[in-house]
């Protein structure tokens, strides 16, 4: 390995897409973000555009390297991480997609989740795939792109011209991942973690599930060849007459959340991380054994290395953390989000207000997709302060509902936490996280895990690591929170979920 070389991982998030590029220490060297427009066509829809994605990540993987003033042939891999369960479906022969991308975030399926649960086909999903059915997973979103054409503008073609090229393999499914790697090597290609969380694959076999495809008339055509998600024999290489001038193997990807685990080097049975973005995902490492949860978690596919066997987790998926902030500022109670941490301190409790911010129902280990988001216990004393301080307490009362189900299901102790996005900045917060989950939280020094991950999974792939044990030896504490002067908090965590109870199964009769 050359002195000089690098790798770069692409982190195609909600709000943006970033480009990093790291040394064999694990350190940053390049950096550079874009944001991306977030379409609303209706109430509880969210879509993004899959071509300004793909723009965006050649515009950010240009930037980082000319402001390094690096040259694409120092890369000696790219990874790849991924926003999940966002779906789109494009055109094999031209390569365009037929219609904008149907963000995880979005609700436009839940009556359709509705009716497999009537149906009694939960327990049935969740054997096959370990997911809880949810208008979150990529199947029904698969399946109102393929029977809803006709109301995509940039169609032309009828709805039953769609399902026919789809039957005959001219369209591609694919989740963010598939689409980058397809536009970077021209190959139709998911990873295990991305194909684990479409309600499509079953993760006990680790194949596409017959059933299930038929159940959301998906066809198989459609569907990416599933690899490893550190891969010697790598997903493609760029094209040498592409944007880079460089053949660039493409060797790694991970959903964002299990690039998170990888980059925390969550390597063993046991270790647990939270990542604080738009929402919140606490996963555990189950090891080789995929446990089913008693309790709302999801079961998931951590990773799998080439030639070894997959590695699970336990997953919390907690729909609203950073959002909630972002909520403050859209509502002009906040400037930025970096005034949430002076603000809470400001006062010594939220004087009786809780928030449960429930902007797109609730997640685990609550999975109600009708819940809203409410803001209970005001007075006319209530004040900003008080409202803030509870949105920072929301983001550590559900992680406590999360961890309290994971020791449950896994048997496991949780004996600290490894956190890492963009709210962990935010020292009050962690305090706060440990004093109401009544654990350590850690703070690594690198806290952009997710693009770090994804490095280190392209990057085993070919050899810039030799071992895992090199990137654990990378891996540095920030700062450690240990639990103190929790203030009451399992009164407080009681009326938690008192005010939860309150918001579950709101958007009922036109109550949208």
């Amino acid at each position: 390995m050359a002195q000089d070389t690098y790798i770069g991982a692409v982190d195609q998030g909600t709000t943006g897409t970033r480009f990093m590029v790291f040394d064999h220490s694990g350190k940053v060297v390049a950096n550079a973000y874009q944001k991306h427009e977030q379409i609303y066509p209706e109430p509880g829809w969210v879509e993004h555009d899959p071509e300004e994605i793909w723009e965006n990540t050649q515009d950010v993987i240009q930037e980082a390297l000319g402001n390094a003033d690096l040259s694409a042939d120092q890369l000696e891999a790219i990874g790849i991480t991924n926003q999940r369960e966002t779906t789109l479906i494009w055109d094999r022969e031209s390569g365009r997609p037929l219609n904008n991308a149907i963000v995880w975030q979005d609700r436009r399926t839940t009556d359709r989740v509705e009716k497999l649960q009537e149906e009694g086909k939960e327990g049935w999903i969740r054997e096959k795939t370990g997911l809880e059915p949810d208008a979150y997973f990529s199947a029904t979103k698969a399946e109102w792109l393929l029977d809803n054409t006709d109301q995509i503008k940039l169609q032309r073609m009828r709805p039953d011209d769609v399902r026919e090229r789809a039957e005959q393999g001219e369209l591609m499914f694919g989740t963010i991942d598939s689409w980058l790697i397809y536009k970077l090597t021209g190959n139709h290609i998911t990873d295990v973690t991305n194909a684990s969380r479409t309600m499509l694959f079953n993760i006990h076999e680790m194949d596409w599930d017959e059933e299930l495809l038929e159940e959301f008339n998906v066809p198989e055509a459609t569907l990416p060849e599933v690899r490893p998600s550190s891969d010697e024999n790598h997903y493609g290489t760029t094209d040498a007459d592409g944007f880079l001038g460089e053949e660039i193997p493409v060797a790694g990807a991970l959903g964002d959340q299990q690039a998170a685990l990888f980059g925390q080097t969550c390597f063993d049975e046991g270790d647990a991380k939270n990542t604080y973005g738009t929402g919140s995902f606490m996963l555990m490492n189950t090891g080789d054994e995929a446990v089913e949860s008693e309790h709302g978690l999801l079961t998931t596919v951590g990773f799998q290395r080439s030639g070894e066997p997959v590695k699970y987790a336990l997953e919390g998926a907690i729909f609203i953390t950073g959002a909630a902030i972002e909520w403050l500022e859209d509502m002009t109670l906040i400037e930025d989000a970096a005034e949430t941490e002076n603000l809470a301190r400001s006062v010594d409790s939220t004087d009786g207000v809780y928030f449960v911010p429930a902007f797109t129902g609730l997640g685990a280990p609550h999975w109600d997709q009708r819940a809203r988001g409410t803001i209970i216990g005001m007075t006319r004393g209530t004040r900003r302060e008080h409202v803030v301080r509870a949105a920072l307490e929301s983001i550590a009362f559900q992680t406590r509902d999360v961890a309290e189900a994971m020791e449950s299901d896994s048997g496991i102790e949780l004996t600290d936490l490894r956190v890492d996005g963009g709210a962990v900045k935010n020292n009050f917060l962690c305090q706060l996280q440990a004093n109401i989950v009544g654990t350590d939280i850690v703070r690594p020094v690198v806290d952009e895990t997710t693009a770090l991950g994804s490095a280190y999974a392209a990057g085993l792939a070919v050899g810039y690591w030799e071992t895992v044990d090199e990137l654990r030896d990378n891996w540095q504490i920030d700062r450690e929170f240990a639990p103190e002067d929790p203030q009451n908090v399992e009164q407080r965590y009681g009326r938690w979920k008192d005010a939860v109870e309150r918001s579950l199964d709101w958007a009922r009769d036109g109550g949208e």
